[in-house]
């Protein structure tokens, strides 16, 4: 993708089934639960590596001995430096003699990561002031196991704000902070509140208070403490959890939204925000891969045992569209074929701006994402041409007019031509404080194949992803792509125009950086209709003074008079290079309708069309809106 998109988080889990002794038997390895995370963690760093946290809970502990244990860093090349931090200590702690590596119990009782409980995080970082304290994950301490959690996950919720008034009126007193930190404290009152319950019961009964914690522990309802935690939250979430007493869990919200896969072997329970870390990991199968389903929290509990279990009322299922589109590797066996026909599906789109003249056109992609599109786009080039080819050699044949030099004419030109014309060469860090000289920097990352487009004849088109906010086009690559003389560029995106901000979780949550945006503002302006903006804004003030349920999307009001076409021709308009080229520049975007056909009609395209599948996300466009208009900067639900 040529606008770089952050926010986004990836989640591992691992629960041992068997006594540490059992890997050390197996594998002749004691740290195999431990490696198995890392690999799952290094499988999914696409997905963050700003930042990383890793969790372990050891299950029956002896008294007075420590059983919950976390590790993060928010360093460069975090993931690596904290897992080659622990492996240091474990040699360490071999070399001392305190570990032997052939007894599994020692390794339990000595290195902090040795427990059957493991889970991990990854995430970029979303502010100025991240840090390690940013990092999941987050924990809630207690000198009761059942009342000590740890908690991690990919998410954002809408209404944080809403959520930390809730304690406020409860009677907390809640740090506003992160929405991380909001999750933590709802799941731990829960969880507090089942706990202490329990605990007076067995205690007016008399029972001794050594036994207290075993009962409390065998009668604890996960599912319970889940539904009451999670019945106010608005967002898309992923949650992973360990309780001090060797419970866990993990949930998925009930709209699909954020993503979260199931591994399950007599070795192992493992979740992942991806299908293939795990199958690579685990060396499985896809159909030894399942999705946990939306609304559903999968429970581990201490001894064992398992359930999955639906905690949410059930709702129409919209996952997000940019986990098929750029997020997910392009690896897995279904994202690939979804992206093959994005490229396919822009075909008629690339045939009508090149004129229908594949003969003088040259076909690329944008490093390194849409790849896998441009393989789909190419098929579907070739499966247009043969279509074409065969009408004609029909109509030739039935007009009785086929010879071989009308063979030779028919099907030996205008076939579609592909070649890598942008290479992605380095990743340049510079010191250069000025914008002006940063920007100069920065256009050397890319590089692009001399020779194959022949200047002044060939078209060029060049796909990408997703154009979001355009600015790497317009400085960097087209200047590049220039370079080569095309008689005209074509840029094509699998995805259609990114009008409205997304508060799920991806870093598009300011609507003035959308270059679609720009364009709708630049029509209306332009045409002396900026009291359409005026009233847009009138009309965003009072949504918002309704409950999140009851608003509508005002912002969809900015597009009503305008195709996709006349967005697209000025966002050409704004992207056009700096510099002495002068040919044709063309956007095609997909369609919403395309963009459906080719992965998933329920795919979530709020992005696209402003139809947000919970009320927070209505409500977080409408003041999103607002704060472009008042011009603040940041994001809403950071205010």
């Amino acid at each position: 993708m040529s606008d770089f998109l952050k926010h986004e988080c990836g989640v591992a889990f691992v629960r041992l089934r068997k006594p540490i002794q059992h890997y050390v038997t197996k594998y002749q390895n004691a740290l195999w639960g431990f490696h198995k995370l890392f690999l799952l963690m290094e499988k999914q760093h696409n997905r963050g590596h700003d930042g990383v946290g890793i969790a372990s809970t050891k299950i029956d502990a002896p008294l007075g001995q420590p059983y919950m244990f976390r590790a993060r860093s928010a360093k460069t090349d975090s993931l690596n430096q904290l897992i080659q931090a622990q492996i240091t200590i474990y040699d360490t702690l071999v070399r001392k003699g305190r570990i032997d590596p052939k007894d599994g119990e020692s390794v339990k009782a000595h290195f902090d990561f040795g427990g059957e409980l493991l889970m991990g995080h990854l995430r970029y970082g979303t502010s100025g002031a991240f840090s390690t304290g940013s990092c999941h994950p987050y924990l809630r301490r207690s000198n009761w196991p059942t009342k000590s959690l740890m908690v991690l996950g990919n998410f954002n919720m809408t209404n944080a704000r809403e959520l930390n008034q809730l304690m406020v009126d409860r009677g907390q007193h809640p740090v506003f902070g992160t929405d991380t930190q909001t999750v933590l404290e709802e799941i731990g009152f829960h969880l507090d509140e089942a706990h202490t319950d329990i605990y007076r019961e067995m205690r007016d009964l008399g029972t001794p208070g050594a036994e207290i914690p075993a009962v409390i522990s065998e009668r604890l309802d996960i599912e319970e403490v889940v539904r009451r935690s999670a019945r106010h939250w608005d967002g898309g979430f992923t949650i992973a959890g360990q309780i001090g007493n060797g419970d866990s869990f993990v949930l998925r919200d009930p709209r699909g939204i954020r993503p979260c896969f199931l591994y399950e072997s007599e070795d192992v329970f493992a979740l992942a925000s991806e299908r293939v870390p795990l199958m690579t990991v685990f060396d499985a199968s896809e159909d030894q891969i399942r999705e946990l389903p939306p609304g559903h929290v999968f429970i581990i509990r201490r001894d064992g045992s398992t359930s999955l279990s639906r905690y949410a009322d059930p709702v129409p299922h919209t996952p997000c569209s940019f986990e098929r589109i750029y997020f997910s590797r392009g690896n897995d066996p279904v994202i690939y074929q979804e992206r093959k026909r994005l490229g396919a599906a822009l075909v008629p789109q690339i045939i009508t701006a090149i004129e229908g003249d594949l003969e003088h056109a040259v076909c690329s992609f944008i490093p390194n994402t849409a790849e896998v599109a441009y393989h789909g786009l190419m098929d579907g080039l070739r499966l247009h041409r043969r279509a074409e080819v065969k009408d004609s050699i029909m109509k030739a044949a039935a007009e009785g007019t086929l010879s071989e030099e009308a063979i030779d004419g028919l099907i030996m030109r205008n076939w579609p031509r592909g070649e890598k014309i942008l290479h992605k060469d380095i990743k340049m860090r510079t010191f250069i404080s000025q914008e002006s000289s940063r920007l100069q920097m920065a256009s050397y990352v890319y590089d692009i194949t001399y020779g194959e487009v022949r200047p002044g004849v060939d078209s060029l088109v060049a796909l990408d992803d997703s154009i979001v906010r355009g600015t790497t086009l317009k400085q960097n690559i087209l200047k590049m792509l220039t370079r080569t003389r095309p008689y005209r560029i074509v840029v094509c995106s699998t995805a259609p125009q990114i009008r409205y901000p997304d508060c799920y979780g991806i870093d598009m949550a300011e609507i003035g950086k959308f270059i679609a945006f720009q364009a709708a503002i630049e029509l209306l302006r332009s045409s002396n209709r900026q009291s359409v903006i005026d009233s847009t804004y009138l009309s965003c003030l009072e949504e918002i003074k309704k409950p999140a349920a009851l608003q509508r999307n005002a912002v969809i009001d900015l597009y009503v008079s305008f195709t996709d076409e006349q967005i697209s021709s000025k966002i050409s308009e704004f992207i056009y290079p700096e510099n002495d080229w002068k040919g044709e520049l063309l956007v095609v975007y997909q369609t919403v309708e395309n963009l459906h056909a080719a992965i998933s009609p329920e795919a979530g395209d709020w992005y696209f069309t402003g139809n947000y599948p919970t009320p927070g996300g209505t409500d977080i466009c409408n003041r999103s809106f607002i704060h472009w208009y008042e011009n603040k900067a940041g994001r809403v639900y950071d205010v």
